[in-house]
């Protein structure tokens, strides 16, 4: 999310481009395409976010900027020329990297927090313990928090690392514990 989407649709023939059609598969989703034989580009349905990467007539790519969940689905590139009609499918999946914290309470646990992410990131422990609890809390746009707690009440070891590992990132937290 946040980022560029570019979606290639491969011109198999080196004969020209007689029409190209970019659209969503949903029924009031964005459609774009172009027609060489009249040099017309048309938009329907499609936010100022949604373009031609470059000029449809070399390169029919699909640029989405910045990309946010809603984009999120499956597209389909139909192209025709003298050699006859090509349709190419895309499956766009979103990736939102979480923001991580970590904090403790007053009951020396130790919590590291990994909000908003998609897919949910993992979180582990240096050192590891059997002294460790995880909730998960899903958000209705598709995103996931996970909270890890780090009990270290009965230890003596002077600190804790939080390692949170996603598609989109790794961060790496560490706490003192000797506060």
């Amino acid at each position: 999310a946040g980022h560029e989407a570019v979606l290639s649709c491969p011109n198999i023939s080196k004969m020209s481009l007689l029409l190209v059609t970019w659209k969503r598969n949903c029924s009031s989703c964005c459609l774009l395409s172009y027609r060489s034989d009249l040099n017309e580009t048309r938009k329907l349905n499609c936010s100022e976010r949604i373009m031609w990467k470059y000029s449809p007539v070399s390169d029919p790519a699909l640029r989405i900027y910045p990309v946010n969940l809603g984009d999120e689905g499956n597209y389909t590139c139909d192209t025709a020329n003298s050699e006859g009609n090509f349709h190419f499918f895309f499956s766009l999946t979103v990736i939102v990297p979480p923001m991580v914290t970590l904090t403790h309470d007053k009951s020396r646990v130790a919590v590291c927090q990994a909000s908003a992410g998609k897919p949910a990131a993992d979180i582990s422990w240096i050192p590891a313990s059997n002294h460790s609890s995880e909730e998960e809390f899903h958000h209705p746009n598709g995103t996931v928090t996970r909270v890890s707690y780090f009990n270290w009440a009965n230890s003596s070891i002077p600190s804790v690392t939080c390692l949170v590992t996603h598609p989109a990132m790794n961060q790496t937290l560490l706490m003192d514990l000797t506060c």
